[in-house]
């Protein structure tokens, strides 16, 4: 999965916001409306984007009278691993990478990746 610029990173952060809130899918009018504090962006320009995140696979999309709405594919969990898996596939030696992950992240960070182990082993983690 490709990265996002830095427009459509904004608009999928609006998208993933909305979805955790539990909110409908959003038009491009709800978009423009999210943007409008932070970006001064002609509504054309959302269209544009949210048409584009449609066409990459991000973003899926349903008509709505003369409107579209769209919803994110996948969530932003599901993004990110799939930019770290790319990032994994880049190197040569994907266990060094992982071990020199793994060294490089906090204490409560190690505890979250020993409970994600735990679980799809079935074993308990040590404390």
């Amino acid at each position: 999965m490709k990265g996002l610029g830095e427009l459509e990173r904004t608009v999928m952060e609006i998208l993933w916001a909305r979805e955790d809130a539990g909110v409908e899918a959003a038009t491009a009018r709800d978009v423009s409306r999210a943007l409008a504090g932070d970006r001064d962006l002609a509504h054309t320009t959302v269209m544009t984007v949210l048409d584009r995140l449609a066409k990459k696979g991000f973003l899926e999309r349903e008509r709505d009278g003369r409107a579209w709405r769209y919803q994110p594919v996948a969530s932003r969990e599901g993004y990110v691993t799939e930019l770290m898996l790319g990032a994994l596939n880049e190197t040569g030696d994907r266990d060094a990478a992982l071990a020199h992950f793994v060294r490089s992240v906090s204490r409560d960070e190690i505890d979250v990746i020993r409970q994600a182990l735990a679980g799809l082993t079935g074993k308990e983690p040590p404390a």
